[in-house]
């Protein structure tokens, strides 16, 4: 039997990407290789309780969302993940995979989207970048950039133009919470006209850093 490290899975509107503001049941798995230094969830980086996958389809079952966001941490950090994402999947839900882009996502059910968050210099992960994901990116999937300061949004500007992103995927600016005005970013982005979406975490300005919202 398959078993998971799980942080908590919890009901909440979907705060970021395409899908924001629509009902959706998140699964946070524990556990992370990575320590950006703007992470908004230290908290998942240990502990958990063990479930085993059918354990977690049950409690996403009784939350009745017909969206599944699987998260972390790193969720593709467990082994276990990829099981986990096949089973939801077989169930009928919408599965968005969250995932920092430094681990291979070859093994993930293509039935699933990704929502890949490449790393900026400012999240001092930068050298974690795995590049070759960005070759299994498909339209229905998600590109994310979280900028801190200009440095980060010129590093994420030239790689959309020089690579080609926003013909491969949607791509997604999101500015750190607390660090950078979304204005500002809104005004860089409309001067240079990149064809991105300016993503603000809906979460937050709803509950603020309350975890588990």
């Amino acid at each position: 039997m398959t078993t998971l490290r799980v942080t908590e899975i919890f009901r909440s509107l979907q705060g970021e990407g395409v899908s924001s503001g629509l009902p959706t049941t998140f699964v946070r798995l524990t556990g992370c290789p990575l320590r950006c230094l703007y992470c908004d969830t230290t908290y998942a980086f240990k502990g958990g309780r063990s479930m085993s996958v059918d354990a977690v389809c049950r409690r996403v079952g009784e939350l009745e969302a017909p969206l599944v966001t699987v998260t972390g941490g790193e969720p593709l950090a467990q082994k276990g993940a990829l099981e986990l994402i096949s089973a939801l999947c077989d169930q009928g839900y919408a599965v968005s995979v969250e995932t920092s882009g430094a681990v291979d996502v070859a093994g993930v059910d293509s039935r699933a989207t990704l929502v890949m968050d490449l790393k900026t210099p400012g999240s001092g992960e930068m050298e974690r970048n795995l590049w070759e994901n960005l070759e299994r990116l498909r339209p229905e999937d998600q590109l994310k950039f979280v900028i801190r300061h200009r440095d980060d949004y010129e590093w994420s500007r030239r790689q959309v133009l020089e690579r080609g992103l926003a013909d491969r995927c949607q791509v997604l600016f999101s500015p750190v919470w607390g660090e950078l005005d979304p204005a500002r970013l809104a005004d860089w982005i409309l001067a240079d006209g990149l064809p991105v979406r300016l993503q603000i975490q809906l979460h937050k300005i709803l509950w603020g850093e309350e975890p588990g919202r």
